[in-house]
């Protein structure tokens, strides 16, 4: 659009000083010619950009002019520049994010504008974790699309127990927890939330839907967030765990030492714990995962599957002795 570009040329002028028509038209994609009809129409503004000729002219603004920023202090602009563009997971988003950051940095005042480089300077965002997962989310400008202009989407998606059907849904909003992305959308059996890299084959339709009167994006993940918590911890477990790992599971696992060992006698330099998983497997995943630093203290259908689980390995490795 002509009022973007006219403030991208307005901005670039501002940031670089002084450039000429075909730098200007290199960066932002068009003809000098439409570049020479946006300074004009600038000067007509009444914004004094002033053309200088020879070998080492081009186009400035007039010294002292310049766009600014009100209300912006030191906390605040400290935050702003913390919330870098690289932590968002998309490179499109990141790219856009990145030109937004460098305009609102050209409109600030010249000490702000040296402090904000010098804290980008001394500041790097790694949005990936040591065990990335990986997620796949280049469905997410698409998805970005529909919520945006309201269109109704349809795509194939993979549930947590590896079934996959497709969907048709109303996209309301873009959730990101972490590096996961969800898309929470309405559809027919109610709102429903979906994980962008369970997605695929996302399409968006012509068709356009209503969105809900007072939908509140934020109020509805904190209701269903906090539902899927209070299903979490639907079988306890105790432990007995050696003190060094009892530290590892009080902030990993959320797990609570408990002065009560269920009747069994601890040895020096253990402790019991007591933990919430979802299921049985996941519990045995987490003891066998401790080796000799755990025992299971209860309940007995977990003790018995970690040793069903631990002699199965041990006749496997036995046969490939």
């Amino acid at each position: 659009m002509k009022a973007d570009r006219l403030l991208s040329v307005l901005l670039l002028l501002q940031a670089k000083g002084r450039a000429t028509e075909r730098e200007l038209a290199e960066r932002l994609e068009v003809s000098q010619r439409t570049i020479h009809r946006d300074l004009e129409a600038l000067s007509m503004a009444n914004v004094p950009v002033v053309a200088l000729r020879g070998s080492q002219g081009g186009w400035e603004l007039a010294e002292g002019w310049r766009t600014q920023v009100p209300g912006l202090d030191s906390s605040e602009l400290r935050a702003l520049v913390m919330s870098q563009p690289r932590a968002l997971g998309h490179p499109r988003l990141r790219a856009a994010a990145e030109s937004a950051l460098n305009k609102l940095m050209a409109a600030l005042p010249g000490s702000m504008r040296e402090e904000a480089a010098t804290m980008r300077e001394r500041l790097h965002v790694d949005p990936t974790g040591w065990w990335d997962a990986g997620e796949d989310v280049s469905a997410l400008p698409l998805v970005q699309d529909a919520v945006m202009s309201e269109r109704k989407l349809t795509f194939d998606y993979v549930r947590a127990d590896g079934e996959m059907g497709p969907r048709t849904v109303d996209p309301l909003g873009l959730i990101a927890k972490g590096a996961s992305w969800y898309l929470v959308a309405q559809t027919p059996k109610g709102m429903r939330t979906f994980r962008l890299s369970r997605m695929s084959a996302v399409t968006m339709l012509a068709s356009g839907f209503k969105r809900p009167k007072r939908f509140d994006l934020a109020a509805h993940w904190k209701g269903s967030t906090e539902a899927f918590e209070g299903k979490r911890g639907g079988y306890p477990v105790f432990l007995a765990v050696r003190q060094a790992a009892a530290k590892r599971l009080t902030g990993w696992l959320a797990g609570k030492p408990v002065d009560d060992a269920e009747g069994f006698a601890l040895e020096d330099g253990w402790v019991a714990m007591k933990m919430e998983f979802e299921h049985v497997e996941q519990a045995r995943f987490v003891v066998l995962g401790l080796g000799m630093r755990a025992r299971v203290l209860k309940p007995l259908e977990l003790r018995k599957a970690v040793e069903v689980e631990i002699n199965g390995m041990l006749s496997q490795m036995s046969r490939e002795a």
